[in-house]
């Protein structure tokens, strides 16, 4: 079993969802967790809940999107915990989902700021003091997506292949110099944000039966197994959760 003690770890979109089962699990693991999301409230409880399981952990309201509050994030975790070992870059959005002509260009530009520019953002800051301190992991929550062309998803598509291109192109930069960079395509989970997927009815991703999703404690186990030795032989690139091999990897149900 992975042990993370004396590890600090910072989740972004920590709210609920994978972002929520992350920081679960890798205080189960030992590790002081950060749990970063926009809802402050929501983030508050889970590392209430945390705290009173025995954990170290903390909450902070931080907007991805935003460069500032993600700098704040990273500083403020390095003056409570003195280190960021690692960081699950997490937080995305879909919503809305719509073919391009339809789209509200604001609301699509929000899709790539918080996508995109949360992950540079995030990397941006995280890196230098990785850097300093000999090392530590960086977990970019990808999908099928950044491979695909999926109709209703210009948003999303685009913004995945571009967090797979950051990975690629952090771990080249600074791979022997210790920061562990890996991507992570879990597949469809059983979140919110198939709600959305759901009620779209485009594309195909909007017509599978709720039992098709995993669930995001599964994909929180891989979150934990990458940050070990077992990641090794996935950083600069996308770890699948929909490969038999994946999934034996992490010791997880195979496909059915």
């Amino acid at each position: 079993m992975q042990d993370l003690s004396n590890k600090t770890a910072i989740i972004t979109g920590a709210s609920r969802g994978i972002g929520e089962a992350a920081a679960r699990e890798l205080a189960a693991k030992g590790a002081k967790v950060v749990l970063a999301a926009r809802s402050g409230a929501d983030i508050e409880r889970i590392a209430a809940e945390l705290r009173a399981e025995g954990h170290e952990a903390i909450a902070q309201t931080c907007d991805v999107s935003d460069r500032a509050a993600v700098e704040e994030l990273i500083t403020s975790t390095m003056a409570t915990f003195s280190t960021v070992d690692i960081l699950v870059n997490n937080a995305g959005l879909i919503d809305p989902i719509t073919r391009i002509a339809d789209s509200d260009p604001e609301a699509w530009t929000q899709v790539i700021d918080t996508n995109v520019k949360g992950v540079y953002y995030g990397l941006r800051y995280a890196i230098p003091i990785m850097i300093a301190q000999g090392g530590g992991t960086i977990i970019n929550i990808s999908s099928g997506a950044a491979n695909s062309f999926l109709e209703g998803w210009s948003h999303y598509c685009a913004s995945k292949a571009a967090v797979l291109r950051l990975t690629g192109v952090a771990h080249k930069e600074y791979h022997d110099q210790g920061v562990r960079l890996v991507g992570l395509s879990p597949g469809t989970v059983a979140t919110k944000m198939q709600v959305s997927i759901k009620a779209s009815g485009i594309n195909p991703v909007s017509k599978l039966d709720p039992s098709a999703h995993i669930p995001a404690d599964w994909v929180a186990q891989t979150i934990s197994y990458l940050c070990g030795p077992g990641g090794d032989e996935f950083l600069g690139q996308d770890f699948s959760l929909k490969t038999e091999e994946g999934r034996k990897l992490v010791g997880l149900p195979g496909l059915s």
